[in-house]
């Protein structure tokens, strides 16, 4: 057996769930981590595409790719490369589309949270 060769181009796309696939449980899973519910939260504020390496996180280079994979995975965002560069969005109609109100729920409660806690 030969082995095939992929387009250069093949190679950089990334894999994301089609919206018809994306889970609750998963979602739920990836908005669980504290890191990951902070990458949301910078996305949905942005409301727009963002270079992951704009990102300041308090966890190493290899532990931030993970969250992105995981997000990615679970339909939370896409991501796609723009030459160099790995840009991050928020699936913010996706999800609407699939759970109607939860991101907007979890990144109010978050927000009410962090609140809480600035005020302790």
């Amino acid at each position: 057996m030969t082995p095939r060769t992929q387009s250069p181009s093949a190679a950089r796309e990334l894999d994301h769930p089609a919206t018809g696939e994306i889970r609750l449980e998963g979602v739920l899973h990836a908005l669980s981590d504290p890191v990951r519910l902070r990458i949301v939260r910078t996305l949905a504020t942005a409301g727009e595409e963002m270079s992951c390496s704009v990102f300041e996180l308090p966890v190493s280079k290899s532990t931030t790719t993970h969250h992105f994979r995981v997000l990615r995975e679970s339909g939370v965002i896409s991501q796609s490369y723009r030459g160099t560069a790995k840009m991050s969005e928020l699936r913010r109609d996706d999800l609407e589309a699939l759970f109607p109100g939860l991101l907007e729920a979890v990144l109010t409660a978050a927000a009410r949270q962090e609140g809480r806690a600035g005020a302790g």
